[in-house]
């Protein structure tokens, strides 16, 4: 009988996959305590890679146009479907049931696509010109809040891993977001169809690891501008949201549940409005 060859699970920092700095690991195992594979566990050290990777791709990012993210998007989405049955074998072997693990996935589609097309859109919707007495021109504008840190929970949904990652993405964000420790599978070999999406490196970094080992550092981390959280998610505790607050950082928390496609209303949050006033000539 063939020996099934495990396979090893990186961390994936600024387009590449290095193993942990640590040198630690996490075991996945299915619901029979078999072991499914090793996975790294990453450190803050690695962490603060990942930042440093997000903010200096952040500006770029933002820059692209509009339209050129959402051919990337929809890039996401093709090469993602193209590995459906992948993906949904390695939600099977983390516990969900063979029909839950294509609705998932064919959601998680569903959503880049959906993404896709937003991004052209929302800043004529967010934008505004401001009625103002004087001879000037008064309008705003959305620029992106910077690096976006969240941690996907849900046992291992890839569909619901992506209502984290991707509205931050079509507002000119660059995203860190850590793998559900019990099923992180699906989506840490969701960076291999990421690397070959056309993103540029440190747009979107994904670890693995021990949730609350990270939570403190994705809170009080001064380069991190804005973290986000299931509205039940339990990950952030009392003292992780004050060292948000001490240092100024934005805290997102979203009702991230239902079946509905999300939209206009989960990309505002991942932007600050930009006002600018210009004289008009008498």
């Amino acid at each position: 009988m063939a020996m099934e060859v495990l396979k090893t699970y990186k961390l994936y920092i600024n387009g590449q996959f290095p193993r942990t700095e640590s040198g630690r690991y996490m075991k996945v195992l299915d619901k029979e305590g078999k072991l499914l594979a090793n996975v790294c566990r990453a450190s803050r050290k690695d962490f603060r890679n990942a930042v440093v990777a997000a903010k200096a791709a952040q500006t770029g990012w933002e820059g692209r146009t509009a339209y050129n993210r959402a051919q990337i998007l929809y890039r996401l989405a093709e090469m993602t479907e193209g590995r459906a049955a992948q993906f949904e074998r390695e939600l099977r072997k983390c516990g969900s049931s063979a029909s839950a693990a294509k609705t998932d996935v064919r959601k998680a589609i569903d959503l880049m696509v959906y993404y896709a097309g937003w991004c052209d859109k929302y800043a004529q919707l967010i934008s505004t010109v401001n009625p103002v007495s004087g001879p000037f021109f008064n309008f705003s504008f959305p620029e992106a809040t910077g690096v976006v840190a969240s941690f996907a929970e849900h046992q291992g949904s890839l569909y619901r891993a992506m209502t984290l990652i991707l509205p931050p993405l079509v507002a000119g964000n660059a995203v860190i977001v850590c793998a559900d420790e019990q099923a992180p599978l699906a989506l840490l070999s969701f960076t291999e169809v990421v690397q070959n999406s056309d993103f540029p490196a440190g747009v979107l970094n994904i670890l693995s690891g021990s949730q609350a080992e990270l939570a403190p550092h994705f809170a009080s981390h001064l380069e991190v501008d804005c973290i986000l959280s299931d509205k039940l998610s339990k990950v952030f505790s009392e003292n992780d949201m004050q060292a948000a607050a001490e240092n100024v950082k934005r805290v997102v928390t979203l009702d991230l549940s239902g079946n509905r496609p999300y939209g206009l209303a989960y990309i505002r949050p991942f932007v600050e409005i930009k006002t600018t006033w210009h004289p008009v000539g008498v």
